[in-house]
Formats: C-alpha cells, sequence, structure tokens
C-alpha cells in the first residue's frame, strides 16, 4: 500500500485523543444558563421570551398565594424593557452566611438559591418554583436588570448585565412602601428571532392567574408608547397615576368558578348552578375545583398545580375522573335513571360537554418532566377524589333539577357513544378506515414514504383537475372537496361519518378517528388546505380547520397542517412575469418601477378569467403592462399553480399552531357554535380587520 503525505503523524494522534482533567470545562456563575437557555425556558424564541415574565411573575404570584401581596403589576416600558412590582415582604436585603452577599444578590446571581426550599420556615405553603432558579435565569439572560426592594422603611437597589453584578446592593432612600421591583431587557443575542412582547398575550396570561388566585389583583399595562420619564424610586405602582396607556385590571373574588363561567360565555349551560368547592386534605394544602355542563360535544380540563398549568393533566385530573364518573354511575342508580347494567357510564360519556377547571396546591409537589406539564405527586389523587368525590355528591342531592339535567347529558352521551361504535365499525369492517379503498377523487401520491408525502386538500374539480395536471406526482397527492364540509363544531361522529367529504379525507389520512386515531398511520406528515381567495374559500378553510381542531388535534400540535398563500395577482410588464401575494406588495413594486396611477388604474382595470384572454394595456413609457387578479385557483394553469402555490421550493404557506389552546377553543366555539348574539358582537368588533374581496 502507497504511502500518503496526507497521514497524521504519531503527534498529532497522541494530541486528538489527549483527555485529562485539563480538558474539562467548568462554566460558572450563570454561565450555563446563557451557553444552554433551552434547558432552563425551553426555547429562545417567543415562548422562550414570554417565559422570561412568567418567572419573574411566579415569585410576586407566590407571595400573594401565601398572603403576603395583593396587587402585581406588570408593565411594558420602552425599549422592550419589563417592569414587574409587587407589594409583599420584599426580597431580603441582609447578608446570607453561606455566600457572604446581600440576600438579593444571591438569589439574583446564584442557581438554586431562592426561599421556597425551607417550607414553613419561610412562609410559603405552597410555590409555583421548585428549583430556585427562575429569577437568576432570566438575570443571566438579560442585557440590563434592576431591583429595587422596599423593606423596612428604606429603598434598597442592585443592577445587573447578562447575569453578572455592576455593583453591591445599595440603599437608596425612605419608602412607605413594601414589596419587590423588578426591571429587565432580554438580551438580544439570546433571542435572536425578536424581543418584541405580545400585549395581548401577557393580558391572558394575567387573566388566567387572577382567577387561580381568589382576591389578587393583577394589572397589566402597555407603556411602549409613554413618553414621560419616570424614576424608580420615585413611582411605585404606575396605575396609581394617569398615564394614557392601554390596560387591564383583574380581580376575581369568586376564583375558579368565576374562571369557568368566564370559558362558558359562549356556551348554554344545562343546568344553573355551577360547582364549586375547596377544601384542604390530607397531604394537600387546598383541593379547588370548578365546574359546569353546556349543550356540546367537546370537554374542557384545566388542570393546575401551584398555579402553574398542567396541559398533560396528572395525578389531580386523573383522580378527578375517577370521582365524576363514579359520582354519576352513583347518582343514576340509586334514582333509576339508567335501565341496565350495560348502561354504565364511561369516563368519556361523564366528560362531554363538561367545563372543569382542577387546581390543587401541596407544599412537596413534583411534576414529570423539565416542563412541568404533568403532575406527579401521588397524595393529590387521593385528595381530589375524596374532596370533589364527597362535595359533588352533596352537590348532586342538593340540586336535584340540576343533577337529572347533568345524567341526561351523560345518558345522551353513551347512546350517541354507542350509535357512533357502531357506525365506525361498520366502515372498519368494510376496511375504509384502514385504507384499504382510497376515496376514488383522491389522485394519490407515488411515494409510500410519510415524511415527503403532502396531501393538498383543494375547493372543487375545476382546481382539482388544475393541481392534479401541475402537481409532483412523487410526492404530492390532492384530494377535491365538492363544496363545503359539514360543521362538525357540534356533530357528532356517527353523523360525521355520514358525510362523504369527510369521509374521503379520514380514509385519504389513514389515521382513523376518534378513540382509535392513530398518528403513527398517518399517510401524509404535511396536509395543505388550499381554497381560494374569497368568503367562500374562507368559509371552507375555517371549517376544515374547525374539523382539524376537534378531531385530529395531535396534527396541529405536531405542525402537520399548512395552509397555501397563492397569490392574488399576476403582472405581466412586457416579457416579465410577476406575482404578487396582497394588494400592498403589488403597489409597492408599481411604486418602484416609476408606473404612474394613471397607467396603474388602467392596467388594474384589466381582469379576466383565464391567461389567453388577458388584454394588455399600454402604458406611456412603451412596455405593455397586463395585470390579472386571480379569484380562484381554478382560474391558474397548471404551470402557474406549480410556480406559485405547489413548488415547495417556492411556494409561501402557513403553518397552522396552537399559541393558546384555550383561546382558540373558545374562538372556535363562538365562531362555529349556536351563541348568535357572541358571534354576531365578535364580528362588529373585528369587522375592520377583515380583508373582503368585492
Amino acid at each position: 500500500m502507497a504511502k500518503t503525505n496526507d497521514k497524521k503523524t504519531e503527534k498529532e494522534i497522541k494530541k486528538e485523543s489527549h483527555y485529562d482533567a485539563s480538558s474539562i470545562q467548568v462554566l460558572e456563575g450563570l454561565e450555563p444558563v446563557r451557553r444552554r437557555p433551552g434547558m432552563y425556558i425551553g426555547t429562545t424564541g417567543p415562548d422562550g421570551l414570554h417565559h422570561l415574565i412568567t418567572e419573574i411573575f411566579d415569585n410576586s404570584r407566590d407571595e400573594a398565594m401565601n398572603g403576603f401581596c395583593d396587587h402585581i403589576e406588570v408593565v411594558l416600558l420602552p425599549g422592550n424593557r419589563v417592569r414587574i412590582t409587587d407589594n409583599g415582604r420584599g426580597i431580603p436585603v441582609d447578608i446570607h452566611k453561606q455566600t457572604k452577599v446581600s440576600a438579593l444578590e444571591t438569589i439574583m446571581t446564584v442557581l438554586h438559591a431562592g426561599g421556597k426550599f425551607g417550607g414553613e420556615d419561610t412562609g410559603y405553603k405552597a410555590s409555583g418554583g421548585l428549583h430556585g432558579v427562575g429569577a437568576s435565569v432570566v438575570n443571566a439572560l438579560s442585557i440590563y436588570m434592576k431591583v429595587i426592594v422596599h423593606k423596612d422603611g428604606f429603598a434598597y437597589m442592585q443592577e445587573y448585565s447578562k447575569g453578572k453584578v455592576k455593583a453591591a446592593v445599595k440603599k437608596i432612600g425612605k419608602t412607605t412602601n413594601h414589596g419587590t421591583v423588578v426591571n429587565f431587557e432580554p438580551d438580544a443575542e439570546i433571542f435572536k428571532e425578536g424581543i418584541t412582547f405580545d400585549f395581548n398575550r401577557v393580558v391572558s396570561h394575567m387573566r388566567q392567574q387572577a382567577y387561580l388566585v381568589k382576591g389578587l389583583r393583577i394589572t397589566a399595562i402597555d407603556a411602549r408608547e409613554v413618553k414621560e420619564k419616570f424614576a424608580d424610586k420615585e413611582i411605585f405602582y404606575f396605575s396609581e397615576y394617569e398615564i394614557e396607556a392601554p390596560s387591564q385590571s383583574f380581580c376575581f373574588e369568586g376564583g375558579l368558578l368565576s374562571l369557568v363561567k368566564f370559558y362558558n360565555q359562549f356556551q348554554k349551560p344545562i343546568h344553573k348552578n355551577v360547582f364549586y368547592v375547596e377544601k384542604k386534605a390530607t397531604g394537600v394544602e387546598s383541593v379547588e375545583i370548578s365546574l359546569q355542563y353546556v349543550d356540546d360535544i367537546s370537554s374542557r380540563i384545566l388542570a393546575f398545580a401551584n398555579n402553574i398549568e398542567n396541559p398533560e393533566g396528572g395525578t389531580h385530573v386523573t383522580g378527578f375522573k375517577a370521582s365524576l364518573t363514579r359520582s354519576l354511575n352513583n347518582y343514576a342508580k340509586k334514582n333509576n335513571l339508567t335501565k341496565d347494567s350495560e348502561d354504565n357510564f364511561t369516563g368519556d360519556d361523564a366528560l362531554e360537554g363538561l367545563t372543569a377547571v382542577v387546581s390543587v396546591k401541596l407544599r412537596e409537589i413534583q411534576f414529570e418532566g423539565q416542563t412541568k406539564a404533568k403532575l406527579g405527586s401521588v397524595e393529590a389523587r387521593g385528595a381530589v377524589e375524596e374532596v370533589f368525590g364527597e362535595a359533588f355528591n352533596a352537590f348532586l342531592e342538593e340540586n336535584p333539577d340540576d343533577a337529572r339535567a347533568i345524567v341526561s347529558k351523560v345518558i345522551l352521551a353513551l347512546k350517541a357513544r354507542k350509535a357512533a361504535k357502531a357506525a365506525k365499525d361498520s366502515i372498519l369492517r368494510k376496511g375504509a378506515l384502514e385504507g384499504m379503498t382510497l376515496p376514488g377523487k383522491l389522485a394519490d401520491c407515488q411515494s409510500k414514504d410519510a415524511s415527503e408525502s403532502e396531501l393538498i386538500i383543494v375547493e372543487g374539480d375545476s382546481a382539482g383537475g388544475t393541481a392534479k395536471m401541475g402537481r409532483d406526482r412523487k410526492i404530492q397527492a390532492i384530494l377535491p372537496l365538492r363544496g363545503k364540509i359539514l360543521n362538525v363544531e357540534r356533530a357528532r361522529l356517527d353523523k360525521m361519518l355520514d358525510s362523504e367529504q369527510i369521509k374521503n379525507l379520514v380514509v385519504a389520512l389513514g389515521a382513523a378517528i376518534g378513540d382509535t386515531f392513530d398518528i403513527e398511520k398517518l399517510r401524509y406528515h404535511k396536509i395543505i388546505i388550499a381554497t381560494d381567495a374569497d368568503v367562500d374559500g374562507a368559509h371552507i378553510r375555517t371549517l376544515l380547520l374547525t374539523l382539524f381542531y376537534r378531531y385530529f388535534k395531535p396534527l396541529i400540535v405536531g405542525g402537520h397542517i399548512c395552509i397555501a398563500q397563492p397569490p392574488l395577482y399576476k403582472v405581466k410588464i412586457g416579457k416579465e412575469v410577476h406575482y404578487f401575494y396582497s394588494e400592498e406588495e403589488k403597489t409597492a413594486y408599481f411604486k418602484k418601477a416609476k408606473i404612474s396611477d394613471t397607467e396603474v388604474e388602467e392596467a388594474e382595470s384589466v381582469e379576466v378569467a383565464v391567461e389567453e384572454n388577458v388584454e394588455e394595456a399600454e402604458t406611456k413609457k412603451g412596455p405593455k403592462v397586463a395585470v390579472q387578479r386571480y379569484k380562484g385557483l381554478g382560474e391558474m394553469n397548471a404551470e402557474e399553480l406549480w410556480e406559485t402555490t405547489m413548488d415547495p421550493s417556492r411556494r409561501m404557506m402557513k403553518r397552522v399552531s396552537i399559541d393558546d389552546a384555550q383561546e382558540a377553543d373558545k374562538i372556535f366555539d363562538m365562531l362555529m357554535g349556536t351563541d348568535v348574539p357572541s358571534r354576531k358582537a365578535f364580528i362588529q368588533s373585528n369587522a375592520r380587520l377583515a380583508n373582503i374581496d368585492i
């Protein structure tokens, strides 16, 4: 074998394989947070950015939860700064024995330092903070941070940058206030997607938290446009001054009962009284539950542990569901409301149409996973079953009209479940949902690899024919829909499966539906909704999104649903062809190309259906300008549709996501449900935002 000049020397190999104590790197202070921010806040995108507010707010909320604070204020300031104020006890400023510096500096600059580890000794019976990393993490990820503590008649201040102290804690004057004021500005080097906060998102979170802590007042102010300068030591709460800025304030004495009413505001309750209980139990500081059934087929259960939302539920939700089903079965049998043993309610029967909020507060709390999405504390299940079971049984006995309405609703769900099972079994026996018989209108793709395959749902046979000719046959399947599909917001599964359009879609996806849905069997990892840019197209798109949200939510959560963005205009200037996706984009181009308003108007007056009939308007400068306004996908030829809407390398699409599941749920209830007055009010309030094609 011939030797080569590229062969590494023995010295080079030894150097590369060198591994001893000097190879071990120790990150000091808050440097680990800056190196791996995702470990502490999940992401450096918008979710992580807003999580910074949550971390600081949670410290103030824990003060309120334990009775030391009754007003928290969150202010968005100019320059992407945030200011959070509470009237709690104020962070301690005396010297910490272990660190030999102020307790304030210790909390803000040392990971796993805080007042939540000592239990009752610190006054915290329950808290959301488990690891003592919240404030220090925000500090590490901020280019600027200043904390002012009002305590024992004096105000103290310390400033930081990127987690490092700029100067020692200093006394800045006398004060009659008590509490903590935290100012911070996120570091743009960390949050590369932007550091602009969404005020509506902040407000939504604050509203929810106000429901969870009865009597706590939370004020949110968007002061980013305020020109006045305020000295921190001179102002405690912005809301005490007349500032012209958007603001919202929340305070709910009803707690979770008020929250259930809020989520049901666009629903029709089937019973008058809203159930509510709050009680201490063995091993748990507090169990608080509220529920109400509404005339709907969906269920909504919101779960919280120490005021931290648990979207994946946990032991407290397991205990609640078991106790709810048992109580309803016992009441129905005791009062002879069901005929035989086969009519036992299942958990799904008991949940239909239910809106419930389950909240527990524990001294020692355990979550499954880093994100706290699921509660793992074993004692929570027994405590919830005990407290809720006793209180709900009493509620049913004391409110017989409400009880019969609830049981009747559950019996209806039981009958519907049996009917849906029969309908689904019938289809399964024929092999439809197993993908053995694909719908005739589906033009399937050649690839069997779901990860590269796309299902493009188009409106009507005309667009379907064009899309089939223009597609990439290897990876793109086309499914044309005939007209508008069934509104599934209030349709049960058996009625849905009677709809040919929905059945075709379910069969094409190949992952079944309802309790048999299996995302692993999904035949296409990208489902693209491609409808016309008119009112009917928007309605069909909304109906499809309602179907996906109610019955295929994992597809949305997994990022599988997209909306195509076809162009509105095709503009031909001489031999050049340009596509524009909005009126503003087209106008800006004409301005840049120095085409006069008269010429633009003359060109825009030419609107036709097909390419070969486009007339040409002569401009004063010589080149011919022709403008075609697309009113539907069927107006494009196959080449145009491929270039603008279907070519993966050039097309524009919007991925459908659920940033706030509860808010999305509320909007779908309002827009697609039966509450006409609420829908009318929503349309009137948002009419100015609509882009109407006349």
